[in-house]
């Protein structure tokens, strides 16, 4: 049996991940804040932004994992309003750790774990090769992100474990709607953005993530997931 372990499967993309793997009999472990609400679900409730986070990640996934084909996503990301001239280094900092920091620490720890056939899959964003205003330190982590699976790849090399990086764009998450205040109009301008129309569901990307975790011709790859964005 296939290991699923995901950060932040408690809703949106990470939760569409895990429903769509446990419905394909992996076993599905969550490392997030809050329970991912399906039964069947493994819930490890942890901080990854927390100063404790990498030795409570060594002692809990040295009891729940074993030697075996496992698809590590790293999934959990924070997004803050900021720009590059009001950010504080704290602020950027915490963006860090969770976006950056907890995915090379898991790397770390569950490599050791994976055999051939296993995988590592990084969401990134439409805005890991693009940026706009007021999204900095996203921006920035998303940017670095790529740059950790392309170097992972290249450190991997005949380990028979493959990477990608998917690149949502803008996905009808909770995370969307509490960044640009719920705001329909907004939602509706963004929306017109895509060559579709629409926003990307969570189940879309979904798909991709899991298509990329078993198809290692993909490896190294960055795989856009955005309906074709429109550019002015």
């Amino acid at each position: 049996m296939k290991t699923l372990l995901i950060t932040g499967a408690s809703k949106g993309i990470g939760l569409a991940v895990a429903r769509m793997c446990l419905a394909d009999n992996y076993r599905v472990v969550n490392l997030s804040r809050s329970p991912a609400p399906d039964a069947g679900i493994e819930n490890h409730a942890i901080d990854l932004s927390s100063s404790s986070a990498e030795s409570r990640l060594k002692s809990l996934l040295g009891k729940v994992l074993e030697k075996g084909e496992i698809v590590l996503v790293h999934n959990a990301a924070k997004l803050n309003s900021d720009t590059a001239n009001n950010t504080s280094t704290d602020d950027f900092r915490d963006i860090m750790d969770i976006n950056l920091i907890a995915p090379h620490t898991l790397n770390q720890l569950v490599i050791p774990f994976m055999q051939a056939g296993s995988s590592i899959i990084y969401i990134g964003s439409t805005l890991s090769e693009k940026a706009v205003a007021n999204t900095y330190s996203y921006v920035v982590s998303k940017h670095a992100m790529i740059g950790m699976m392309r170097a992972t790849c290249q450190d991997l090399a005949g380990s028979g474990i493959h990477t990608a990086c998917v690149c949502p764009g803008f996905t009808d998450t909770e995370m969307l709607r509490d960044h640009v205040g719920k705001d329909q109009e907004v939602l509706s301008s963004i929306a017109a953005m895509s060559t579709f129309g629409r926003l990307v569901s969570p189940v879309e990307v979904a798909t991709t993530i899991k298509f990329a975790a078993e198809n290692p011709v993909i490896n190294g790859a960055v795989i856009h997931a955005n309906l074709g964005q429109i550019e002015n």
